[in-house]
């Protein structure tokens, strides 16, 4: 059986083939049993495998004798970066991302995603590159608010609102992920070659699916959006026009991801707000004012990804399976997360590390108090803190936390 590293390499081989997408490749390894099985698979039994066909198969088998070589390169210039390879197979790979049918079978990070502790609950904030002081002074406003909350904050490192977001983030010292639409051997905008820089430093991750040494080629931004949406739990759009790809990001996480999704009302005679006041009037997003909003619309989205019943319980859901639809894509009679206490109905859907917070704060405490009592790093309670909050169990009061009635 192959190691994770050589199972790795072989999955990067695959993606750096021509004619072979994510789609296609996870198709073929289950068809034909691994990644290596789809390296040494002949002409004749590649094109066996639907979607293929014979002139497909003949490109790919050609591709797949230069892919060695390719991969080794790809490899070592990821070493030189310092980027490391997140491969579909590895725990570490966000589950959130891994849920899409489309997921990047390999994942390039500069800095680190922590899925399992500091980056469990994303919310995406999208919008305009030439947006107005309004667009910015929002974007910090929100991104600092649901950092703080404890919320990783995902955007596209392009300027304006993602830029803005991004660096809000890190002034409340949260966290934040930055997909780009090229390779991570560029840098792309180029102006934003620090902020990316300090990101990938402690705050966070900049990431993409695209190979090191692609550029920011105009038709690679659709298909980044979708990895901002499909990292997150929901997508907020501080300020779009009529075109922006914001809307586009807001699109796929309805219709393909089963998101939530929200948009901040502008002046209505604004150009820059366009594309944001018709997604809140024909009903594709909720119109939210204050960070608040998202807390409360995500409580059930974060429970469920804690508890791993996102996927059956947001995922879109196939019309043939028999769901009934609440208008989000989401199934009704799909499972809800198990109780983990036996000390009522309000603790059913909390964890134990939850629960353990809850009976720390016999009086208001301090962040730092309330890791020492329950020996957890301050930067790991963050999401759980979030997860209680917005189930309305404890509230803030300055510096301090206490629990509610």
């Amino acid at each position: 059986m192959p190691t994770a590293e050589a199972a790795t390499r072989d999955l990067l081989r695959l993606t750096l083939t021509p004619g072979l997408g994510p789609i296609l490749i996870g198709r073929a390894a289950q068809e034909l049993g691994s990644y290596s099985a789809v390296i040494d698979a002949s002409e004749t039994a590649l094109r066996r495998i639907r979607g293929i066909g014979e002139d497909r198969a003949r490109s790919i088998s050609l591709g797949l004798r230069d892919s060695e070589r390719a991969a080794d390169a790809e490899l070592a210039l990821a070493e030189r970066l310092g980027v490391t390879l997140l491969a579909l197979h590895d725990a570490a790979y966000p589950p959130l991302l891994k849920q899409v049918p489309d997921a990047p079978p390999v994942l390039y990070v500069r800095g680190r995603i922590d899925a399992a502790e500091l980056d469990k609950y994303p919310i995406a904030i999208v919008g305009s590159r030439s947006c107005t002081a309004y667009g910015v002074e929002q974007s910090e406003r929100f991104a600092m608010g649901l950092a703080q909350a404890g919320l990783t904050i995902v955007s596209g490192g392009a300027r304006g609102v993602d830029s803005a977001a991004h660096r809000a983030a890190m002034r409340v010292k949260g966290r934040t992920i930055a997909v780009l639409g090229c390779g991570l051997a560029h840098c792309y905008p180029p102006d934003n070659h620090d902020l990316f820089d300090t990101i990938a430093a402690g705050s966070g991750a900049v990431v993409s699916e695209l190979p090191l040494g692609s550029p920011p080629n105009a038709e690679n931004f659709p298909a980044r959006n979708r990895i901002i949406s499909a990292l997150s739990l929901g997508v907020l759009v501080i300020e779009a026009g009529r075109r922006s790809g914001a809307l586009i990001t807001a699109r796929v996480a309805v219709e393909e991801h089963g998101r939530e999704v929200f948009a901040l009302p502008a002046r209505v005679d604004s150009a820059s707000s366009v594309g944001s006041l018709e997604l809140i009037k024909a009903g594709g997003a909720a119109m939210v004012t204050h960070p608040d909003d998202i807390l409360a619309a995500l409580e059930s989205p974060a429970r469920h990804a804690h508890g791993g019943t996102h996927e059956a319980r947001f995922a879109p859901v196939q019309p043939e399976l028999g769901f009934e639809n609440n208008g989000h894509g989401s199934p009704d009679s799909a499972p809800v997360a198990a109780s983990t206490s036996a000390a009522g109905p309000r603790n059913a859907a909390l964890t134990t590390d939850q629960l353990a917070i809850l009976e720390a704060l016999d009086e208001p405490r301090s962040l730092d108090d309330l890791a020492r009592l329950v020996s957890r790093e301050p930067g790991a309670l963050r999401a759980d803190i979030t997860v209680l909050e917005i189930r309305r169990r404890l509230q803030r009061r300055g510096s301090l936390f206490e629990r509610r009635a």
